[in-house]
């Protein structure tokens, strides 16, 4: 298990158990992201003048939030291509087990991996009767 935060084009932070997928000659083409999230670093107070003043020694605390990176996909595992990548990074240790323990304990059912892809062409089952 590799947990990475991965930095996108898009100014996304997204935290996944990361693998590469690679071609046949061992380059890397892209990645595979198990339940990946986005990572959000946010202020849990509003900015003050004081606050809003770089010499001010008053500053608001800060919290850590994740949401899912694709909430409306079914499968667990999503893959991207690296030019989307600008870099990787390790999380910090309190990111780290806030991603195990709520992320990956939670909805990972035991660890196991889907790579279930569905076909674009067949039509959606919204629950519409004929």
């Amino acid at each position: 298990m590799t947990i990475k935060i991965l930095v996108l084009k898009s100014g996304e932070d997204v935290i996944a158990d990361v693998k590469e997928m690679l071609t046949s000659d061992e380059q890397v083409m892209g990645y595979l992201l198990n339940l990946p999230c986005v990572v959000k670093l946010v202020s849990t107070a509003p900015l003050t003048a004081d606050e809003s003043n770089p010499k001010s020694e008053t500053k608001s605390e800060m919290s850590i939030r994740m949401h899912p990176w694709a909430p409306l996909a079914m499968e667990k595992v999503i893959p991207i291509t690296t030019d989307w990548v600008v870099t990787m990074i390790t999380p910090i240790e309190k990111v780290l087990k806030m991603y195990t323990e709520d992320v990956l304990e939670a909805y990972g059912d035991n660890n196991e991996e889907t790579d279930q892809v569905t076909d674009l062409d067949d039509p959606a089952d919204v629950g519409l009767t004929d």
